[in-house]
């Protein structure tokens, strides 16, 4: 149950009614996650909804790649809507299912080119070191380009803040829906990982050699 009462379309505002239909009239085709809460302030809602449209849809960065940089986030702050929201869009986009699978565990995954594991280390990396190594960067770059840059720290500081909100306030899944996440933080394996995380070792040796 969330911890704050949830956007009611009963009760809008006309500043709120403006925002609600500008979300589900876009791509979205509904009002769900963060924007439950960000509506109780519509212009925070009016500019967060027009900002989470353009890095969910129309970034420079294959779509496949967008959902696995979103889905690491999601993974590192156990944000179990966020997560249920975007495995699903990731299968979509093509994202293989043992790469779902290994991130919902906690594991790093076995990529088949070098392209999705050095997306795969850019998120791990600004996620828990803050920032991301040069040569990591430098290959990043030269492959996907300046825009995609922009765009690909923009996804995982935005779905930071998305996985953020959606924990704090407790907004829940769909009814029925089962939490896909298990709390690492509650096993040894995933403690000594969040050790090793906290510490600033990302798992180096394991990230880029996971591509089989």
């Amino acid at each position: 149950m969330s911890r704050i009462p949830l956007f009611d379309t009963e009760d809008m505002t006309q500043e709120q009614a403006k925002v609600y239909a500008d979300v589900v009239g876009g791509p979205r085709g509904r009002l769900i996650g963060p924007l439950r809460v960000a509506m109780h302030n519509p212009t925070l809602a009016d500019r967060w909804q027009k900002f989470g449209e353009v890095l969910r849809y129309n970034t420079s960065l294959p779509k496949r790649l967008t959902e696995l940089a979103i889905l690491v986030t999601a993974r590192r702050w156990n944000s179990q809507l966020e997560w249920y929201i975007h495995a699903e869009d990731g299968r979509k986009a093509g994202l293989d299912e043992s790469i779902i699978d290994s991130l919902r565990c906690g594991q790093p995954p076995l990529f088949n080119n070098q392209e999705d594991a050095d997306i795969y280390d850019f998120a791990c990396q600004l996620q828990h070191r803050a920032n991301v190594d040069d040569e990591l960067y430098r290959r990043v770059h030269e492959r996907w380009g300046t825009v995609a840059m922009v765009d690909l720290t923009s996804i995982i500081g935005y779905y930071t803040l998305v996985a953020m909100t959606l924990n704090v306030h407790q907004i829940p899944l769909p009814d029925g829906a089962v939490q896909p996440l298990e709390d690492l933080s509650q096993s040894y394996e995933g403690q000594w990982a969040l050790a090793r995380l906290a510490s600033g070792e990302v798992a180096a040796p394991t990230l880029s050699e996971a591509v089989r």
